[in-house]
């Protein structure tokens, strides 16, 4: 069974009015800094589920008959296809149950409560959630509605591709992410059609390089990630032939690179995406080379990110930046030393937002006490500039903790 684009076509015509036409907005910053012609982003985190996934999700559930609805529709996930299950089996009047593995973020949870889903927390992989699912399906007589391998699903997600072949017609590249690969096989498909063809690029999770051509260097030695919505062990069976046919490779790129792609995202285009969203502009800052003087689309396929994850992804880029550093200072035990130490901070712009000053539980002198402070400055070399006032003043003094950043 094959997929073809007269489908991907009245799957278009189906979803009319009812999903968003996601916009596709450029980032010339971003084509700056990585030596790319052009570079564009196809913001699906914009839809009113928060992903592509409400698409595929539409389609399959249009196809169902009226004792199909009335008895109500079943699915797996880890966030994003629930959410798109729940939005519009809602809007139809549809009852819907979704297993989702214990690892899905809250909010994704909560999300999918909201929606009028009833939520099944089961499993810690993707697949122990689908078994679940099937068992819940054959009990109930519920309909399994599959995240990816169903051709209304790719065919359904396939439209992403036809809007854009509209949007920008002299892309040389897409870069999409994959997990299960029906988005990547629906677009594949849409595009292949257009006049001119671009070249697809697929990115996945080093956790879980599936479709990886070349062996994962720095894969972890545990199956997580933060891109959870392409934390997929085994892609589909439909999708995968679909895949290997129309991209030119597929590349994995590490939790890392994905959690800098988000921070960069929101700090230069005020862009919220999750960390599968943010896995196509992984790839373009750490394989900058392949995509050098070619006008490239990035598929940001979703924005559904918890609020926690959100603020400590953005506080370790900080970090990263060498704007938030923890440094150690080791003072005399004497009145007045660390009022002292913490004027020439102060004098050399850095702002002081955490003292602790520590006395009997660390191996010092008992004249003696450390100082850890936690200040924001402009950069490193502002870091450096009060570590080296501190020691030229008597005080040795050393930053805590590096964080890793993208290679040059």
């Amino acid at each position: 069974m094959t997929v073809t684009i007269d489908q991907v076509r009245s799957a278009a015509a189906a979803l009319d009015g009812s999903v968003a036409l996601t916009p596709v907005v450029a980032a010339p910053k971003l084509a700056q800094m990585t030596g790319a012609a052009q570079v564009w982003l196809k913001l699906e985190n914009l839809q009113h589920s928060g992903s592509f996934k409400a698409r595929g999700a539409l389609n399959r559930i249009l196809a169902l008959n009226t004792a199909e609805r009335q008895v109500g529709v079943i699915a797996m996930s880890a966030g994003n296809h629930a959410q798109g299950v729940a939005l519009h089996c809602a809007r139809l009047g549809i009852p819907a149950t979704v297993v989702m593995p214990r690892f899905t973020p809250l909010t994704k949870v909560q999300r999918t409560q909201a929606y009028g889903a009833t939520v099944v927390l089961v499993g810690e992989t993707l697949a122990e959630a689908q078994q679940h699912a099937h068992i819940l399906a054959t009990e109930q007589g519920l309909i399994f509605i599959h995240p990816y391998d169903d051709p209304l699903i790719i065919a359904g997600q396939g439209t992403v591709g036809l809007e854009l072949a509209r949007q920008v017609t002299d892309a040389d590249d897409v870069i999409i992410p994959i997990g299960g690969g029906g988005l990547a096989a629906g677009m594949a498909i849409a595009l292949h059609d257009a006049p001119t063809p671009p070249r697809l690029t697929g990115v996945q999770s080093a956790s879980f390089p599936t479709l990886v051509r070349q062996p994962v260097a720095d894969a972890p030695p545990s199956p997580q990630t933060l891109a959870e919505g392409i934390a997929v062990k085994y892609p589909g069976s439909l999708t995968k032939p679909i895949i290997d046919q129309h991209f030119d490779d597929v590349f994995a790129v590490n939790d890392t690179a994905i959690e800098q792609a988000i921070v960069w995202l929101m700090e230069e285009q005020k862009i919220v995406a999750e960390g599968a969203g943010a896995a196509p502009l992984a790839l373009l800052m750490t394989q900058s080379a392949r995509f050098a003087a070619r006008k490239v689309v990035l598929v940001i396929s979703g924005g559904n990110i918890d609020n926690r994850v959100m603020a400590s992804i953005l506080m370790r880029g900080l970090v990263r930046a060498g704007r938030l550093a923890r440094l150690r200072i080791e003072i005399s035990d004497a009145p007045g030393t660390l009022a002292r130490a913490t004027s020439l901070i102060a004098e050399h712009g850095g702002n002081i937002l955490e003292v602790y000053h520590q006395r009997l539980f660390q191996d010092v002198p008992v004249k003696s006490a450390e100082l850890d402070v936690v200040v924001e400055a402009t950069d490193s070399s502002h870091v450096e500039a009060m570590l080296g006032a501190l020691r030229q003043a008597g005080f040795p003094a050393r930053r805590l903790g590096s964080m890793a950043s993208l290679p040059e």
